[in-house]
């Protein structure tokens, strides 16, 4: 009983038919072209948001999500379409969409969120390999270059950011294997790793439902670590928290989600030399690639930007890659009315 406010989340997902059924009667043209100039929007907007918050609030930017995490998330799917976009010959005004990936990369940055900083790199190659057959050999000396050229930019921005964060990773890391000192960043996600197995030990099946996660995370705390929780409501890494949460009958049902979305896009690259079908393709190992590393230290779902974000994503890849467009329904001819 407990549950049931929580579970109301979940319609989200349960609106994926309705929604991919309504979006099937777009031009899979339009509806890449919407893509990828909506995401380059998106990094704009980000950038804009990341600067103001970054140096006249003094805060890590994390737009209008109250989240870094989920900022930097939503970012990085945005900066990776207006790659793909680009490369694959989607929109023509390459000049924009680099600008726009060079835009969203800066407000990544800004958001200090270093497990989005992976899932960009890891995604960022990941893109031009799948495209690599339209890299001909001027095309590549051009990637090049304004590689190069964004690789400075991002340098000279994000060196001082980038140095600082590190710095704080391995001097928690430090405190941590030599001192057990949970009360940083990395010692209390190492603390609820470990409340988080112990509770899914207990219940392996089935789970101790969504609600008692916060009472979980309290008392292991207190008991294991004589310390105060700190608020925490899951356990920073997605697939655990589905396991201490809905056990293993609800971590492989999520799981699946992502399993079955990789497979779909394997098989479109692997047979299909359509653009729109591999675009669409992309899109969907884009969402997989960021939401899985993302979901190592944080939410995999249960946030409605994240829901949200990963039905708009799955909805458009899937169609744009192996979907057929339906036909508008013929309007009903209405009977003319007979003269006297």
């Amino acid at each position: 009983a407990r549950d049931v406010p929580h579970l109301a989340g979940l319609i989200t997902f349960l609106f994926f038919p309705v929604s991919y059924a309504t979006w099937s009667i777009t031009q899979k043209t339009t509806l890449a072209r919407i893509v990828v100039l909506a995401s380059a929007a998106a990094c704009f907007g980000a950038l804009l948001l990341a600067i103001v918050q970054y140096y006249w609030l003094g805060m890590r930017a994390e737009g209008g999500a109250g989240n870094a995490i989920v900022f930097a998330t939503v970012t990085c799917l945005s900066v990776m379409m207006c790659l793909a976009g680009a490369l694959s010959g989607i929109e023509k005004n390459k000049a924009l969409l680099a600008c726009a990936a060079l835009a969203g990369t800066v407000a990544i940055l800004y958001s200090e969120s270093r497990i989005i900083w992976l899932a960009m790199l890891v995604a960022g190659i990941a893109v031009p390999l799948i495209n690599r057959r339209r890299l001909t050999s001027r095309n590549a000396i051009r990637l090049l270059l304004i590689a190069g050229a964004i690789g400075v930019v991002i340098a000279a921005v994000g060196f001082p950011i980038i140095s600082e964060r590190a710095a704080f990773l391995f001097s928690d890391w430090n405190a941590l294997a030599t001192k057990g000192d949970h009360t940083t960043a990395l010692g209390f996600r190492a603390a609820l790793w470990q409340i988080g197995l112990s509770a899914f030990r207990d219940m392996p099946i089935f789970g101790h439902g969504i609600a008692a996660s916060r009472e979980l995370i309290e008392d292991g705390f207190h008991n294991q670590f004589n310390m105060p929780s700190v608020g925490f409501s899951h356990f920073h890494n997605g697939f655990l928290t589905a396991l201490v949460q809905a056990g293993l009958l609800g971590a492989i049902t999520l799981a699946a989600v992502f399993v079955v979305a990789a497979r779909n896009a394997a098989v479109v690259l692997r047979t299909s030399a359509d653009t729109i079908e591999r675009f669409g393709a992309t899109m969907i190992v884009v969402t997989v690639i960021t939401y899985l590393i993302g979901g190592l230290t944080g939410i995999l779902v249960g946030h409605d930007i994240l829901d949200s974000t990963l039905m708009v994503f799955l909805v458009s890849g899937t169609y744009l890659a192996s979907g057929r467009q339906q036909a508008l329904p013929e309007p009903a001819s209405t009977p003319q009315a007979s003269q006297p």
